[in-house]
């Protein structure tokens, strides 16, 4: 692996991660002294979500690591110099 390709997919990579935290504030909120509160609906669905295979996932819920996913495919193909 090169430096170049390890760089890029840290690159890709942070870019989920910001992209998860993001939408993750939009699913709670702050309490008068500072601390973030999820809702439990969201926590509820998150934690069978963590304990569910891919495969035995939702299609929107596939859909979206799909989406995910591409984004790590994107960099692999700039790499190699093929396309979709």
């Amino acid at each position: 692996m090169t430096k170049q390709l390890r760089t890029d997919l840290a690159d890709v990579q942070h870019e989920i991660w910001s992209h998860w935290m993001r939408y993750l504030r939009t699913k709670g909120e702050y309490n008068r002294d500072g601390d973030f509160v999820l809702a439990g609906d969201s926590m509820k669905r998150w934690m069978r979500q963590t304990e569910t295979p891919y495969q035995d996932l939702t299609e929107r819920e596939q859909a979206s690591d799909l989406e995910q996913a591409d984004k790590v495919l994107a960099v692999l193909r700039e790499i190699a110099g093929t396309k979709p």
